[in-house]
Order: C-alpha cells, then sequence, then structure tokens
C-alpha cells in the first residue's frame, strides 16, 4: 500500500512554541507578583491555559478570573510570537513539508493547540499552501492518547489508514497514532525530553531520514 498522506502533529514536530508559552507564564506571573516555582510550572506541562490559570487562583488567591490571566498570558505570547528572534521552525522541516509536497503526498495538520495558535504558526511561516486540512483538538471531545484526532484527520485526507503516516514526538501523540492503527514516526529532538517511544513504528531525530524516497518502503 503506497504512502498518501502525512498526518503532522504541530508542536515539537513543526515548531517548538514551549520557551514562548514559559517566558508568556513568567512575564504573567511578574505582573501578578507571585513567585511560581520550577517545581510548580513543570506541573502544567500539557495543561490548558484555563487549568494553569485556575489551580494559580486557587493556589495564590488571586482576585482575577481565569479569563483575565488568560487574556494577559495571551498577550503575552502574540507579543513573543512576533517578536523572539529564536523562534523559528524546527530544522529540516521545511525541507520535508515540500518533499511530500512535491511527490502528491496529502498533508494534514493534526494539533493539540488552539486553531488560534495554529492558524498564527501557518501565516507566519506560509504553510497553509503545504496542507489540505488543518484540525485543532480543542475542537474535538477527546484529546491525545485517544485516537480521535488522527482517524479524523486520515479521513480529511480520504486515505486508508494503512496509506497514511503520522509524526509525532510525544508519548500521547505516539499512543494516539498506535491506537488509530496508524503508522507512526517519532521525531525524538533535545526538545522532546521524557517521551516514550516503544509504540512507534519508526524513531528518528533528523527529518531527512523520512523523505519520501526513504519512507516509502515502508508502505
Amino acid at each position: 500500500m503506497p504512502l498518501k498522506a502525512v498526518l503532522f502533529d504541530m508542536d515539537g514536530v513543526i515548531v517548538d512554541t514551549e520557551p514562548l508559552h514559559r517566558k508568556a507564564y513568567f512575564s504573567t506571573f511578574d505582573d501578578l507578583e507571585i513567585e511560581v516555582s520550577e517545581e510548580l510550572y513543570t506541573s502544567f506541562t500539557g495543561a490548558s491555559t484555563k487549568k494553569v490559570c485556575t489551580t494559580l487562583i486557587e493556589k495564590f488567591q488571586l482576585r482575577q478570573s481565569h479569563e483575565e490571566l488568560a487574556l494577559i498570558k495571551r498577550k503575552y505570547f502574540r507579543h513573543f510570537f512576533y517578536n523572539d528572534e529564536d523562534f523559528n521552525l524546527l530544522p529540516g522541516v521545511k525541507s520535508l513539508i515540500e518533499n511530500y509536497f512535491d511527490n502528491n503526498i496529502k498533508l494534514v495538520l493534526a494539533s493539540s493547540a488552539s486553531m488560534v495558535t495554529i492558524d498564527m504558526v501557518f501565516e507566519k511561516f506560509d504553510l497553509e499552501k503545504y496542507f489540505i486540512g488543518k484540525i485543532s483538538g480543542a475542537d474535538l471531545k477527546e484529546s491525545k492518547p485517544h485516537p480521535e484526532i488522527f482517524l479524523l484527520a486520515s479521513e480529511i485526507a480520504d486515505e486508508s489508514k494503512e496509506n497514511c503516516m503520522v509524526i509525532e514526538d510525544s508519548t500521547n501523540g505516539i499512543i494516539a497514532a498506535h491506537s488509530a492503527a496508524i503508522f507512526c514516526t517519532a521525531y525524538k529532538s533535545e526538545h522532546s525530553v521524557g517521551q516514550n517511544y516503544e509504540k512507534a513504528n519508526l524513531v528518528i531525530s533528523d527529518f531527512s531520514e523520512i523523505e519520501f524516497q526513504k519512507v516509502e518502503k515502508y508502505f
């Protein structure tokens, strides 16, 4: 069965927004005049902005609502998104996207990020023209490790699961792809610390390893 579609995760695969979220949160903490320990901040990993803000309100007896806190954090995030010189596409991913596109592979984005953030990334780095669809996990009933997002992505691609490949960097994303019975390539980088790649079909550390000509042998 030939490879017909690639389903991309975004954070940790196309871009790494974690440093931006960190800067935005710590700027917010400064505004609120609260001291958030490294341990507490680490516990927020993977949690929604609403959950983080609700936790802060309870822990520090803040008078603001979680909506107000989220507004402050988003303002900083947008600032760093457009002004941080270190923020860029991950090495090699643009070449990989172009390689698939040139070989008529359908590309679908399947990310847990909000559609607002997805659109910001696509606009900033001019990715829209390469992808036939985008899914935000924030709009779905279930989140990774549930397979819903990748099953939906394969439907958008209008290809059978056997003709699709997922590119993921997180344990939850890899489990989601495995549960969906879709071939999963795990991208292992310095950003993806402490992730479990057991359920991945292939583990790489450089995107050139999965250019169409090299990866089609698995299908």
